[in-house]
């Protein structure tokens, strides 16, 4: 289809009359002084992310190994559908699912046109610039019952047309180009504007609603009256952040609001650096931490390139690309067949290809993307960065096109980082980064945005295989049954008289909920690593008469996980289950109950587990309560007899699917516990004793 100047401009033209900022005039650019530390005096750039010099290597990265099979994706993509959902399909009112869509499409077809020059690309461009225009809206949220907030949609859409003027460059006319302008500032800014100002005023907020004339009936139910306070420690602060900014800086010196805009967007990216850790570590889970850090980066640097201010030490980005690559948890592709859901009407949620599995706490549910890695390598020197965004996840975006230096030097990860216990309290340890090496992950710590009720549980994965698992998908609306994969019995953790731990109702999405859980001990030897973690307060909050939740891990690399779980009531008795979940979700894993333990079995791998506790036990198997059509979720259980004391211990051993399990026998009793034996040729001589302290001591005689 194509487009004339009346075409193009007329969304615009209607709205400049009635919405905010309609009226500014753009002037020549001009950068007037800010007073800022900067290490160096930079060059200021033309360009938000790159110059006409950087075009022969971002080529060429189109090429490289590593960026090949995205390019080709990219060039892939169905155009005549696309062409024919632009002109035919759009509803105006979704923005959603159909908004995003048209983003999409405008970001790939803008970026492919830039590389390679194709008119075809270039006219798919155009008409998905015209047509995000055309929205009267740009997001399903309102603040005050009228001015749009941009927390999503208006967000990235802003970032995604001000980024396709550049590499449509002298291809898009004087006309098309000022229509562009004009919605940004129209239905961008204000809406990023006002949702960054209301973060950070929450007591000037009139009142945020679900927009009305937004396509979002599936979500109505869910309140916002708090999100002004709930989305301030969350990624959708940081989206919004961004993106007021970068439009600062496009606007710059030709508007003199945009230093207002500028000012409000860097004291945001400020307060919000304080939800990393020290150690560069994100609660929220690593696909959140890829989708915020990325935004946090795009700002930094097109600030630094446009204006000469330097953020880019705002948080340890280098910390942060180690936190992303010990989240990694890569697995053997069978190519089986992954059930699919629908998250909203019309949304079918992702899946994590294998070779990009994570450690998936909360509601993480996408592979480590190496666009981050590749900007810390360009901007901070690390050659760990490097070998991230070289050798490690996933490349899915074209940030790391642009970014990426196949000339770069790298360096492998340290030994050290094979046990990591993070900032946060999370902890992992592994035998190495590929995807038949053996991982071990523990969630302790503190409440998230996007969290589960999943204090103390565990992942592991040996042999390409995840063995004791942490279902992805959960809904994020509460009227659905797969939200019970959030609840704390969806996990490998648990539960007092059947009931997890203190989780909040949904009501207001997917916030945090109040539970807490510590590592109180920590440590690591040779061939070892124990960790254990004190959820009591969690579960303390549904529970008063609770006293103690402990779980003490023992990893013998690589394959031997020794659980001793410590449950202790200050009155009455209450029976206790811990439940160790199936990776099903292929429909490739089966679980098997005995007396004394159980068998975890799947295409290349098993676990097997041998069990004691102090009270009198039961070991069955069992799956949660859902339909076939929202997934079999099969879990083993062992369940300690009512009493107020409890010590369960159970110890799991991983082997390839063809090879033998060791012999491994457990003596002793509440108090005092000895694991013996030969798994996998290695000697193990454990000992757990608990009396006397809160934390077990444990010796280690062999683990090599």
């Amino acid at each position: 289809m194509k487009h004339s100047r009346r075409d193009f401009l007329h969304a615009t033209s209607l709205l400049a009359a009635t919405l905010p900022l309609a009226n500014l005039r753009l002037g020549a650019a001009e950068t007037p002084a800010m007073t800022t530390k900067t290490p160096a005096t930079p060059t200021l750039h033309k360009g938000l992310l790159f110059d006409e010099a950087d075009l022969p290597r971002i080529r060429a990265n189109t090429t490289d190994p590593r960026f090949s099979e995205l390019w080709q994706s990219m060039l892939a993509a169905d155009m005549a559908a696309d062409a024919d959902f632009l002109e035919h399909k759009v509803r105006l009112n979704n923005h959603v699912i159909d908004l995003l869509k048209v983003q999409k499409i405008l970001e790939r077809s803008a970026f492919i046109f830039l590389v390679n020059r194709d008119p075809a690309q270039l006219a798919l461009a155009r008409h998905a610039m015209a047509k995000m225009v055309e929205y009267p809206e740009w997001d399903s949220f309102v603040e005050g019952g009228k001015q749009v907030l941009g927390l999503q949609r208006a967000t990235e859409g802003s970032f995604a047309l001000l980024l396709a003027l550049d590499c449509l460059g002298d291809a898009v006319t004087a006309a098309e180009r000022e229509a562009v302008e004009q919605a940004v500032l129209t239905k961008g800014v204000p809406a990023c504007h006002a949702a960054v100002y209301g973060m950070k005023y929450p007591d000037r907020v009139k009142g945020w609603e679900w927009n009305p004339r937004s396509d979002v009936d599936e979500f109505r139910n869910i309140s916002l009256k708090r999100w002004p306070l709930i989305l301030n420690a969350t990624n959708l602060k940081i989206i919004p952040t961004a993106c007021l900014g970068i439009a600062a800086c496009h606007f710059r010196g030709r508007l003199p609001q945009a230093d207002g805009w500028l000012e409000l967007a860097r004291s945001s990216a400020k307060a919000f650096s304080t939800m990393y850790g020290s150690d560069g570590c994100y609660d929220e889970g690593v696909s959140y931490w890829g989708y915020t850090t990325l935004f946090l980066a795009l700002f930094s640097e097109v600030l630094w390139r446009t204006q000469g201010i330097d953020d880019r030490q705002l948080i340890n980005y280098p910390g942060s690309v180690r936190y992303a690559l010990c989240m990694t948890n890569p697995t053997v592709n069978d190519h089986r067949k992954v059930q699919d859901f629908q998250h909203v009407k019309g949304y079918t949620m992702p899946t994590v290809k294998p070779e990009f599995d994570i450690v998936n706490f909360g509601d993480a549910n996408g592979g480590v993307d190496v666009s981050v890695a590749a900007w810390v390598r360009r901007t901070h020197g690390d050659e760990l960065s490097q070998y991230v965004a070289k050798e490690i996840g996933e490349a899915k975006f074209h940030f790391g096109l642009i970014w990426y230096d196949p000339a770069a030097t790298e360096t492998p990860p340290d030994p050290a980082l094979l046990d990591h216990r993070m900032a946060n309290d999370l902890v992992v340890s592994r035998t190495g980064w590929r995807a038949r090496d053996c991982v071990l992950a523990l969630r302790s710590g503190g409440p998230g945005n996007h969290e589960h009720a999943d204090r103390n549980s565990v992942i592991f994965k040996a042999y390409g295989e995840r063995l004791l698992h942490d279902p992805f998908r959960a809904a994020y609306v509460r009227a659905q049954p797969r939200w019970r994969l959030r609840l704390t019995e969806a996990h490998t953790a648990v539960l007092i008289d059947g009931q997890g731990h203190q989780y909040h109702d949904g009501s207001e999405g997917t916030n945090a909920s109040w539970a807490v859980a510590s590592v109180i001990d920590y440590r690591t030897g040779l061939g070892w690593m124990a960790v254990t973690s004190d959820a009591t307060e969690a579960y303390r909050l549904v529970n008063e008469r609770v006293a103690r939740v402990q779980r003490t891990l023992v990893y013998l690399k690589p394959d031997v996980v020794i659980f001793l779980d410590r449950v202790a009531l200050g009155e009455g008795a209450a029976s206790v289950q811990v439940r160790f979940q199936v990776n099903n979700e292929d429909g490739a894993g089966e679980v098997f109950a005995s007396d004394d333990g159980f068998r975890i079995t799947r295409p290349h791998a098993t676990l097997l587990a041998r069990v004691a506790a102090t009270a009198g036990r039961k070991v069955q198997t069992g799956r949660l309560p859902l339909e076939e059509k929202d997934g079999i979720y099969p879990f083993a259980e062992v369940t300690s007899a009512p009493s107020n004391e409890h010590e369960i211990l159970t110890v799991c051993s991983a082997r390839p699917a063809a090879e033998e399990h060791g012999t491994l026998t457990i003596t002793g009793q509440s108090g005092h516990w000895n694991i013996q034996g030969l798994h996998g040729g290695h000697p193990v001589n454990v000992t757990l004793r608990t009396k006397g302290g809160a934390v077990p001591v444990i010796e280690v005689a062999h683990a090599s």
